[in-house]
Parts: C-alpha cells; sequence; structure tokens
C-alpha cells in the first residue's frame, strides 16, 4: 500500500501546485482589469474637463 499512497500523495501535490498557479494567474489578471478600468475612468474624467473647459471659453469668447 505504501506506493499507491505516495503515488496518491505527489498527485495531491501536483493538483495543490496547479491549483495555486491558476490562483495567481487569476489575481494577476484581475489585477490588470481594475488598473485598466482605472485608467478608462480617468481618460473619460480627463476628457470631461476638456470639454467643460471648451464649452467654458467658448462662453467667454461670445
Amino acid at each position: 500500500m505504501g506506493i499507491k499512497d505516495d503515488m496518491q500523495g505527489k498527485a495531491q501535490q501536483a493538483k495543490d501546485k496547479m491549483q495555486h498557479a491558476m490562483g495567481g494567474a487569476k489575481d494577476r489578471a484581475s489585477e490588470r482589469a481594475s488598473q485598466a478600468k482605472g485608467r478608462a475612468r480617468s481618460e473619460d474624467e480627463r476628457r470631461r474637463q476638456q470639454e467643460d473647459q471648451d464649452r467654458l471659453d467658448m462662453d467667454y469668447d461670445a
């Protein structure tokens, strides 16, 4: 029975490593997604501020 237990143990270790690796990949993907959202949000905000400024400039010129 020793060989069977040893093989099960190694299989479990491999499975644990795989889950850990996948978890890390998911964490990194999640982090990249939140960074991309932040960049998009700040880009929208910058564009909005520029449009507001342009509107104010037009009002001032008129």
